[in-house]
C-alpha cells in the first residue's frame, strides 16, 4: 500500500491523529475510534504496509507509534505545490488589496 492510498482513508487519517501523542495501545484505538477491533486491526495493517506506523509488543497488548519516515517524504513531495499556492493566493490578495 502506497502511503497516499493509506492516507486517503478517513480513519487512518484518525488513526494517525490520535498516535500524534505518542505511542497508543491497541485497544485505546478502538475505544477511541468507536469501531469494532477488527475493523480498526485492519486499518492499522494498511498503516503498517505504508510504514506510517511501527508496532511494539509488550506481551499480549500491542502499541502503535507514527514513523515519521513517510511523512518527511510526503511533506518534501508537496513542498513545490505549496510554493506554486503560495505564489497563487499572494497574487490573488494583491488583486484584491487594489479592488477595494
Amino acid at each position: 500500500m502506497t502511503i497516499f492510498n493509506a492516507i486517503s482513508d478517513p480513519v487512518r487519517r484518525d488513526i494517525l491523529a490520535l498516535l500524534r501523542a505518542g505511542e497508543v495501545p491497541a485497544g485505546s484505538l478502538v475505544e477511541a475510534l468507536d469501531l469494532p477491533q477488527p475493523n480498526v486491526s485492519k486499518h492499522l495493517k494498511a498503516l503498517r504496509e505504508a510504514g506510517l506506523v511501527r508496532i511494539r509488543v509488550d506481551g499480549p497488548k500491542r502499541y502503535y507509534s507514527l514513523d515519521p519516515g513517510p511523512l518527511l517524504e510526503l511533506d518534501a513531495w508537496l513542498q513545490p505545490y505549496r510554493e506554486f499556492w503560495a505564489d497563487k493566493l499572494d497574487a490573488l490578495g494583491d488583486h484584491l488589496g487594489r479592488s477595494d
